[in-house]
């Protein structure tokens, strides 16, 4: 709240990002901005098919994901479902500092995280991989 009453609506998410990391540092959270989850195959093959990649996870218990947007809808809820579904971790924050007023929402996973492990819309697939199933598929 502190980050969004500073810095008001009209940045973008890596201003956020940035200043809400120094928020962290001060509080004394530990904290990984950024971090890579594999994403495997569903078909229990053990094909690396991408990554998710939230925006922070603080203290080993909580996702962070954060926006800069005019509104959330629910793909933004699945995004942070399927980082709950991939880490294990049990609460997710959704953020979201477009608005005139701070936009938040706590997500808890679902009960059947499997099906909510792969959303490909935030799958993260960097090139070398890309190439990789192109050349074996």
């Amino acid at each position: 709240m502190a980050v969004h009453r500073q810095l008001g609506p009209s940045h973008r998410e890596n201003i956020y990002q940035r200043d809400l990391q120094e928020h962290f540092i001060q509080a004394g959270l530990a904290f990984e901005a950024q971090r890579l989850y594999e994403v495997l195959d569903s078909l229990g093959n053990g094909s690396l098919i991408g990554y998710y990649i939230p925006d922070f996870v603080v203290e080993e218990k909580v996702v962070v994901e954060i926006k800069a947007l005019k509104g959330l809808d629910n793909s933004h809820l699945a995004q942070v479902i399927g980082y709950l579904a991939i880490t294990g971790l049990s609460v997710g924050l959704l953020i979201n500092f477009g608005l005139r007023s701070l936009q938040y929402r706590r997500i808890l996973p679902p009960q059947k995280t499997q099906e909510h492990r792969i959303n490909r819309q935030w799958l993260f697939i960097p090139d070398w991989l890309k190439t990789q199933n192109e050349s074996t598929g």
